[in-house]
């Protein structure tokens, strides 16, 4: 268990390696129990190592006695939003997520569709670590049914929240590049019922992917020439399963991450003021949007069900992390990379203006976003550094330090998802956040 990364965000581990049948047979069994031998949906994006471990899965699940729910493959909101639906006891998806092909994952989600709160993760990793499981006898199996509803579930939800005929009347051209991920089953089937033309790249879900699936800048190159050569109005690119989603504007410009939700909180607050929510490592850009409509922000620890958590119980307009994932409240409180579409196809429909131009409107800030490898496991030694060099600073220890200096920020923290530590900076020029950068990188070192 120690060479898994076991956290907020699920059980990743590298394929025969860390993460094999019998190690997912027994997280799914240890669920079952946690779960009291209730309906658990059960689905996965397109990896092909998914072939493997749905059926540990399924065993793990009926050996503790509960009844499944097959979705097959479709993008991970799709799956919550399932549960919720269903009245399910929870659910588990087989996903990497924005990891490379030789990971995968399971992510374990509650009754209302949100990955578990970080008090029952410690629950149910308890039940995993007992030697023995208790197990259902041969009469106390239960079924396996199928249901192909997952995807029309959530394209009917989405449809449902945007304005369709705003849209449609603008008859967007649109460039998806679902890294032939699960977001290929659903997001060229949207744009498209939102009456814009789709133009599908890499949309066979084959889990083969044509670039690492992480939707950051440096794997979107092929998508920005598409766009430019197409003449598109916008590109949109997902993980693998399309929980988040990047931006190319029509001039082919890659915009970062974080102005996913930018653009989406703009555009929601402009309608109703209220709460943002978000982490800490995401854009001081946000705040000063939010100033503009009178709004606050809160942010919370890094995982997204911990913004998911905030907003439910605050009651927050929109919220979401500086990675693509967005947060729309009236679909689910869970990233949704395919709701984000939608909601950014009706800013762009309603303003009337090319995405460049509504880009460039949002407030400046450079960030550089790096990481080194780390597999001691023991954060600490770093920490009681940090504290004593920026003892003169205003620190915050929620998530890993975060230290806010006159010029800009410093975040360091452990990953939850990978062996490494992240380092992410940001101030008012690209020179200096790569001055901050080397800062926190010698005292680190």
């Amino acid at each position: 268990m120690n060479s898994l990364m076991v956290g907020v965000s699920g059980v990743r581990g590298i394929v025969g390696e860390a993460l094999v049948p019998e190690v997912v047979a027994k997280f799914s069994a240890a669920f079952g129990r946690f779960t009291q031998k209730g309906m658990i949906v059960v689905g996965s994006d397109t990896r092909t190592s998914n072939k493997m471990f749905k059926y540990a899965v399924f065993s793990g699940l009926l050996s503790t006695g509960c009844e499944i729910v097959d979705v097959g493959v479709c993008p991970t909101p799709s799956l919550q939003l399932m549960v919720e639906k269903l009245k399910a006891n929870g659910g588990i998806v087989i996903t990497g997520s924005h990891n490379p092909a030789e990971w995968n994952a399971l992510k374990f989600i509650r009754s209302d569709g949100l990955f578990l709160y970080p008090e029952q993760g410690k629950r149910f990793l308890q039940i995993y670590a007992k030697e023995r499981i208790p197990r259902v006898k041969w009469d106390g199996i239960r079924e396996i049914h199928q249901n192909t509803l997952a995807i029309e579930n959530h394209l009917n939800k989405v449809l449902k929240f945007v304005n369709k005929e705003k849209i449609k009347n603008r008859g967007f051209k649109v460039v998806l590049d679902a890294c032939n991920g699960a977001g290929a089953l659903i997001s060229p089937q949207l744009i498209r019922q939102l009456g814009c033309e789709a133009i599908e790249l890499n949309c066979r879900p084959d889990g083969i992917f044509a670039h690492p699936p992480e939707p950051i800048p440096s794997n979107l190159k092929q998508l920005s020439e598409v766009v430019k050569t197409e003449g598109a109005d916008i590109g949109f690119a997902h993980d693998a399963d399309a929980d988040r989603v990047a931006i190319v504007t029509e001039k082919g410009e890659i915009l970062p991450g974080e102005y996913s939700l930018l653009l989406a909180a703009k555009f929601t607050l402009s309608k109703r003021k209220g709460l943002v929510v978000t982490n800490l490592s995401t854009t001081q850009a946000l705040d000063d949007v939010a100033r503009e409509f009178s709004s606050s922000v809160e942010r919370t620890k890094i995982g997204d069900i911990n913004v998911s958590r905030q907003m439910k119980e605050k009651k927050a307009v929109i919220g979401g992390e500086g990675n693509g994932g967005v947060i729309i409240p009236e679909i689910h409180y869970a990233r949704d990379g395919i709701a984000a579409i939608a909601l950014l196809l009706e800013y762009l429909a309603e303003a009337g203006e090319p995405i460049s131009k509504l880009a460039s409107r949002l407030p400046r800030y450079y960030m550089v976003k790096k990481k080194l490898e780390f597999t001691k496991g023991d954060f600490s030694p770093i920490e009681t550094r940090l504290r004593k060099e920026f003892k003169e600073e205003k620190l915050d220890f929620l998530d890993g330090v975060k230290i806010s200096l006159k010029e800009g920020w410093i975040h360091i923290r452990p990953s939850g998802t990978e062996p490494v530590i992240r380092i992410i900076t940001e101030a008012k020029t690209r020179e200096k956040a790569e001055e901050l950068y080397q800062l926190a990188l010698r005292q680190i070192q």
